[in-house]
């Protein structure tokens, strides 16, 4: 069985979907997960793909397909979320010290809950001390440490990467070269990783 490099970036909307069930879902499979935080903005700049800027209708579906689909996963969002992020950026400097540290799966799953069911947009305060405080990590130690020279230059190589190997959204799930983008291909991912193909012989 292939493990799946699971590449997020917070600021994705979708991504809740996903970052909040992912945990329990891998457990139940048996499928080891890699999380790769990367900055999604960048990958879309460089790609000249804004998906909702200037486009209400699209953005009002997207706020109503996560609606329909949570509570499907047991989750409650309070929709619609702060959206776009500000500090996207950093949101995902931090994920990326906690991913090296250990911590960066709970990180992302306390900065989803805190964004899309409280209204605190992550990247931002309160959202990154109280999430950080909720997950036993230092704020003070972890802001300072996630706007490093080193955890920038990081977190910049990490989504040139992603780019490089074909990543251009956030979620995706990549198995042994094969790219699957978006929440509602998870299963897909999984049944890869598994059997090497959809369904299993």
């Amino acid at each position: 069985m292939r493990s799946i490099d699971f590449w997020y970036s917070i600021g994705s909307t979708y991504s809740y979907l996903t970052i909040l069930r992912l945990p329990e879902m891998a457990r139940k499979e048996g499928v080891d997960i890699r999380w790769r935080p990367f900055n999604v903005r960048h990958v879309m700049v460089e790609q000249n793909n804004i998906p909702f800027k200037d486009k209400p209708v699209k953005t009002a579906y997207m706020w109503r397909d996560i609606e329909r689909r949570a509570p499907k996963y047991g989750l409650h969002p309070n929709l619609p979320a702060p959206y776009p992020l500000p500090g996207l950026v950093l949101a995902n400097q931090v994920a990326f010290l906690g991913a090296e540290e250990g911590w960066g799966e709970d990180y992302a799953q306390a900065t989803y809950r805190h964004w899309f069911e409280a209204g605190q947009p992550a990247g931002e305060e309160p959202n990154l001390s109280e999430c950080l405080s909720e997950i036993g990590q230092d704020p003070e130690r972890v802001l300072t440490a996630a706007q490093s020279a080193r955890i920038v230059d990081s977190l910049q190589a990490e989504t040139l990467e992603a780019m490089e190997i074909g990543v251009f959204g956030s979620p995706s799930f990549v198995v042994g070269g094969e790219v699957f983008w978006g929440d509602d291909r998870l299963e897909d991912a999984i049944a890869w990783a598994k059997f090497g193909k959809f369904c299993p012989p």
